[in-house]
């Protein structure tokens, strides 16, 4: 797994507009699931984060692997020293990208082991993209998005392994690993960062003996 570094976080470097776009996207689907715990792997600027601490009765719970970003659980997300059910809502915004994509499938495993509702994840998303936007008074604003696909092949820069969009990487093979360990309720793009593609996947009910996904026909929740 790949270590992003904390001078990537330095403030007018990485979260400009689109980015911030993505947060508030992020804080709408968190609320959403009305948790009463999250979990978050990946500290990242932590905008998030403080966001519900400061403003909700949330116990909200940091994981990362990187100790220097000062989460409050040091971890890797491909074996989390948590019991399963350990919160209700579980995140990985821009994390799994980080990990070779052998290793994707044991990563959402993991998550889903640990959630008890929901875990909600985003992932770079390919693509060139045609927006439009008309605005006029008395009447709602009009959105649309035409992603034009390009599925170049991935060369690994240094931190991520692959791409939703890159030649082998389609984003019904993603949504074919995750509808292995849970429903997924929402899948889209934002207008606003249509780099992001956000999954909001509701958990299966868990074998008692080993906490593993149990998704069978009669196990959805």
């Amino acid at each position: 797994m790949t270590q992003v570094s904390r001078e990537n976080y330095k403030a007018g470097k990485y979260a400009k507009l689109d980015r911030f776009a993505s947060y508030a996207v992020q804080v709408e689907l968190i609320g959403a699931t009305q948790p009463l715990s999250v979990l978050e792997i990946g500290v990242g600027d932590s905008v998030v984060s403080e966001y519900f601490r400061r403003h909700s009765p949330i116990a909200y719970t940091t994981a990362d692997f990187a100790a220097d970003l000062s989460p409050d659980i040091v971890a890797d997300v491909r074996k989390l020293p948590l019991e399963a059910n350990s919160y209700d809502t579980v995140c990985a915004f821009e994390v799994l990208e980080h990990l070779p994509f052998s290793e994707f499938e044991g990563a959402v495993r993991e998550l889903m082991r640990v959630a008890t509702k929901y875990v909600l994840i985003s992932l770079p998303h390919f693509n060139h993209p045609i927006k439009f936007s008309v605005k006029v008074p008395l009447v709602r604003e009009i959105k649309f998005l035409l992603q034009i696909p390009h599925p170049k092949v991935h060369v690994f820069d240094g931190q991520h392994y692959w791409e939703i969009g890159k030649r082998g990487y389609p984003a019904r093979r993603i949504r074919s690993v995750l509808s292995k360990y849970g429903v997924v309720e929402r899948e889209f793009v934002p207008f606003e960062n249509p780099a992001h593609r956000f999954f909001m996947i509701r958990a299966c009910e868990k074998t008692i003996d080993t906490g593993e996904a149990a998704c069978g026909e009669a196990s959805w929740r």
